[in-house]
């Protein structure tokens, strides 16, 4: 508890004493005379309730009339006044219990979030010409600087491994909890735990848009886009506490002056009426649900920027996937060596790996790193191209390339019709074999489908990529629909087409690249791979995976709609008791009592309610 909580529960306490020696002072001694007993009431009632009559008082004055302080003060006081002094203090009381309660909800998913803020460094090791270290702010670190990491500190700016090696804890930015290795060339992010090992850290962005300073901001900045039912509550509130003080007052009024007479029932009947009208409990619980589930994804690794996303997201019934660095890994490899009859796996990759040897080409990258230790040497290396690259090896004329290469050069080759990019390779006119080099999948891009499609959503991928790869991908996961050989420009028309059917609900978009931004933004909802991605995706985006994995899709899906279901739960809870103990308090069947349960105890199962947010169970894949 904070200071004030403790501050608050004393009051409570000895309130509740006073109250109590109050019941039986009056009990005891019933013919006291009303002032005596007014004065024994007063005094447990202006210790719990000197600071909503203050908060009232103030309202009035600064023209802020309608809230629930104003409610408590009128109701509290007119029970006074007529008599009802054990029960003025009662409703008080208890409305200062479930204030407490509500304030240490609140105060617990703030905690939650603010979790998050020990991932903000607190200072940089900055290495100056000499060698030496200063002690510097991490703003104060420009693009280009080395930065010295030892073990145990955190990683206070995004960089580039120049030299050491460690394992990296990157639990509070992606919730996942397995170590990550850090090595020379390697990337890291901000907010990472360094380690057992001493780091030297090239600086490639500055503090401002380093990784630890946008998660920050987009948590901090979350609660300003509101979700319909945030505004809607809003709103409500706003109409419906001036509605209820009117009705309450022409209930005090117009029957009396109909029937003539009865006026003390009838304003006794008004002030359990403005009692059990108070809106604490959809006000209170709707933005503590979106907050809770807002913060308890932010644990796994899961950014949403608004409450207003995850409502959005709640309702989506189509995701649509781009394939290289969503569902894969980006990151070519040799999948499958086939020799020709004569020939080993060895020779042909070798002579492969030779050929390409002076191209950058991503394919002749993984064909390199397939075979690191090859002795052979190329010479006469020239490019063909859209066919591939011919090279002497060893004195020998080898042509590494597609089925074009093959054709063009009158060789005989054996088709491999393997999913990916195919290397034929031939040595002085004769085939030798084929390479198959793939785009791994993620190894829980599977899990993400299957997730995906047990919550009724609807998958479609969108690549770049030729058909044949497509389909392969595609029957590998389970997908339900793709379309390849698409421009960025293409990619857009089919998510502006699957947004023209609104049958299956909203449509979140999932990509990496520069060139998702523009969809990102078109879709109802724009997820972004946050580790690898680029920044014009991530900042296009509603809801950034800080993982790149896209098994947490699906769970961010299973959040937003646990919290959705609290909160129609919340709004159709609190408004039927409401409504139920309005009318029974209208004909005079509500007392008092049943007042602070429709506005205290209504409040209080609100607040549990919405409370189930913060539970771990909800955040797991």
């Amino acid at each position: 508890m904070t200071k004030k909580q403790k501050k608050t529960l004393r009051r409570i306490l000895v309130a509740a004493v006073l109250y109590a020696a109050a019941a039986v002072v009056c009990g005891v001694f019933a013919g006291l005379p009303w002032p005596v007993q007014a004065l024994c009431y007063l005094i447990p009632y202006f210790v719990i309730g000197y600071d909503v009559l203050r908060k009232a008082v103030m309202g009035v004055v600064h023209g802020e009339v309608f809230d629930e302080n104003f409610l408590m003060a009128v109701a509290t006081v007119g029970a006074m006044c007529l008599g009802e002094y054990g029960e003025g203090v009662a409703v008080m009381l208890f409305y200062q219990v479930g204030e407490l309660f509500q304030s240490y909800a609140v105060g617990k998913s703030r905690r939650s979030i603010a979790g998050l803020m020990d991932i903000r460094p607190d200072s940089a090791n900055l290495e100056e010409a000499d060698g030496s270290l200063r002690t510097v702010d991490p703003e104060e670190v420009p693009v280009g600087a080395v930065i010295v990491v030892r073990p145990g500190e955190k990683i206070p700016l995004d960089g580039t491994v120049l030299e050491g090696e460690s394992t990296l804890n990157t639990a509070a930015l992606t919730g996942e909890s397995r170590p990550r290795a850090a090595r020379p060339g390697q990337a890291v992010i901000s907010g990472s735990v360094n380690g057992d090992g001493l780091l030297r850290v090239t600086v490639t962005k500055a503090y401002g848009q380093s990784t630890v300073a946008r998660i920050l901001d987009l948590v901090e900045n979350s609660s300003l886009k509101k979700a319909k039912a945030e505004n809607f509550i809003t709103k409500f509130a706003r109409y419906y506490t001036p509605a209820v003080c009117f009705a309450a007052l022409a209930l005090a009024v117009l029957p009396p002056l109909v029937l003539g007479g009865g006026w003390a029932m009838w304003v006794k009947r008004a002030l359990t009426f403005l009692v059990i009208s108070c809106p604490c409990a959809l006000v209170i619980s709707i933005p503590l649900t979106f907050f809770g589930g807002i913060g308890g994804a932010s644990r796994c690794g899961i950014l949403v920027k608004g409450s207003n996303y995850l409502e959005a997201l709640a309702h989506t019934g189509t995701v649509v996937f781009d394939k290289t660095g969503t569902l894969t890994k980006g990151v070519f490899r040799v999948s499958r060596v086939t020799p020709a009859p004569g020939h080993t796996e060895k020779e042909v990759l070798e002579l492969a790996a030779a050929a390409e040897s002076y191209s950058s080409h991503p394919i002749s990258k993984s064909l390199r790193e397939a075979c690191p230790d090859c002795s052979l040497r190329a010479e006469d290396a020239r490019e063909i191209a859209g066919q591939g690259v011919s090279a002497l090896v060893n004195g020998r004329r080898v042509l590494a390339g597609n089925a074009k290469l093959m054709q063009a050069e009158g060789i005989a080759f054996i088709p491999d019709d393997g999913v990916g990019t195919v290397v034929y390779l031939a040595c002085d006119g004769a085939f030798l074999g084929s390479v198959l080099i793939a785009d791994e999948v993620k190894e829980t891009a599977r899990q993400a489908m299957d997730s995906l499609h047990r919550q009724g959503v609807r998958t479609v991928m969108l690549t770049g990529d030729s058909k044949a790869v497509a389909a392969g991908v595609a029957a590998q996961l389970g997908i339900d629909d793709f379309h390849a050989e698409l421009l960025p420009d293409d990619k857009v028309r089919r998510v502006e087409a699957l947004l023209a059917d609104k049958s299956r609900g909203n449509l979140a978009f999932a990509g990496d690249g520069i060139n998702d931004a523009p969809v990102l933004m078109r879709a109802d909802v724009g997820i972004a791979m946050g580790a690898l991605g680029s920044d014009a995706a991530i900042e296009a985006a509603d809801v950034v995976l800080m993982d790149d994995d896209p098994a947490k899709i699906g769970l961010a899906m299973r959040v937003a709609r646990r919290c959705m279901g609290i909160v129609y739960q919340n709004i159709v809870f609190a408004l039927g008791i409401k409504i139920l103990f309005l009318l029974l308090g209208a004909v005079g069947i509500a007392n008092m009592w049943w007042a602070v349960f429709a506005d205290v105890g209504v409040m209080v199962l609100a607040v549990l309610n919405a409370t189930r947010m913060l539970s771990t169970r909800a955040y797991r894949l």
